[in-house]
């Protein structure tokens, strides 16, 4: 077993057991709690996408971000690209709670694979994706974006 507390918040691991289950003991439902339990409902949730004719279970923590192109709905992982059936919004409200943020019309980035931001002409922002790509944030979100990130 392991434990650990910070202000009035403790932590304990029992292990040995044969499979996972986690208790939230709380004085009422919070906001924070609701975080906590939409985290952990959310370590197993997929995306699925189509490439060469096959249908993909995608890690959503893999997923740099999801870009509409001609009608067309594309979810670019590092190594990949795969086509979805959702339609952007569709993806935006199906998976805004696991850290995705919209980031120009047809683009909608995950907020955890950005590796740096600048700032650029015209109060839009450029993003560097873990891999290297470079993606444009336009003025209409920027001030969103900044504010989820703490930025503000």
């Amino acid at each position: 077993m392991s434990s650990e507390a910070t202000a009035g918040l403790a932590i304990e691991v029992h292990e040995g057991f044969p499979s996972t289950a986690v208790v939230i003991n709380c004085p009422q439902k919070s906001a924070d709690i609701q975080k906590i339990i939409s985290l952990l409902q959310s370590l197993d949730r997929k995306i699925y996408g189509v490439r060469n004719g096959q249908t993909h279970a995608i890690d959503w923590r893999d997923v740099l971000y999801v870009e509409s192109v001609d009608k067309h709905c594309f979810v670019y992982t590092a190594g990949a690209v795969y086509e979805t059936s959702l339609k952007l919004y569709e993806f935006e409200e199906r998976y805004a709670d696991l850290g995705f943020f919209r980031a120009s019309k047809a683009q909608i980035v995950n907020v955890a694979r950005i590796a740096t931001l600048r700032p650029e002409f015209g109060s839009r922002m450029e993003l560097v994706m873990e891999n290297g790509e470079k993606l444009i944030v336009s003025r209409q979100y920027t001030h969103m974006l900044k504010e989820r990130l703490g930025l503000l």
